[in-house]
């Protein structure tokens, strides 16, 4: 059965903190039905927000969430990508939706300043993690109780996996290709998408 992905989308969401992981995804599938004709796909992702309002997404991009939080289906790899994620802070729907989400989900990953919202959560205490080079002595600061890393791609910590500043969030999901079904899927993925995927690990 394939793993169902779910990316949370919000207003000022960095670009490709959403499209690099979807795409991973997205292609990880095209690329086993390629290699393997007839084989059911490895994951099923789509997208969701608070509401199914189109979001207004950093460079004006405009994207439409599949799905709300009350009607999409479960999850099993939840993804919370970053960018502006200010507002998102002071949303209590939204920091209980990825609290809740979160537990019922087998992997938890997070991109860039997406992870200050699984801090906010409450997911993050005591446990190693990493965010935008930029906005890690932030979350220093905003939250005592996480170690945060630095000159990192992604932090491993069981089953939540946090990833450094934007296109380290392609390498990540890579990461979780290879985890979820196998190595050398994610190596076909990233040839398939032309990419240099850097492995580097704490």
């Amino acid at each position: 059965m394939a793993l169902s992905v779910g990316i949370f989308i919000f207003d000022d969401i960095e670009v490709l903190d959403l499209g690099g992981p979807f795409e991973v995804f997205s292609v990880a599938c095209r690329v086993k039905a390629r290699l393997e004709p007839g084989s059911p796909p490895p994951f099923k992702v789509f997208t969701v927000g608070q509401t199914t309002e189109m979001i207004h997404a950093r460079g004006s991009l405009l994207v439409t969430p599949q799905f709300s939080f009350t009607t999409h289906p479960a999850i099993d790899l939840l993804i919370i990508p970053g960018g502006v994620v200010t507002a998102e802070l002071e949303k209590q729907p939204v920091i209980r939706w990825i609290g809740e989400a979160a537990t019922q989900a087998t992997v938890v990953a997070s991109v860039c300043t997406g992870s200050f919202l699984l801090a906010k959560a409450g997911l993050l205490d005591g446990k190693r993690t990493t965010t935008h080079w930029s906005d890690i002595e932030e979350m220093r600061s905003m939250f005592p109780n996480v170690q945060v890393d630095d000159n990192v791609r992604w932090v491993e910590q069981g089953n939540l996996i946090t990833s450094a500043g934007i296109s380290a969030g392609i390498d990540m999901s890579l990461h979780l290709v290879s985890r979820c079904e196998s190595e050398a899927l994610a190596v076909a993925t990233a040839r398939q998408m032309d990419y240099d995927w850097q492995r580097k690990t704490p």
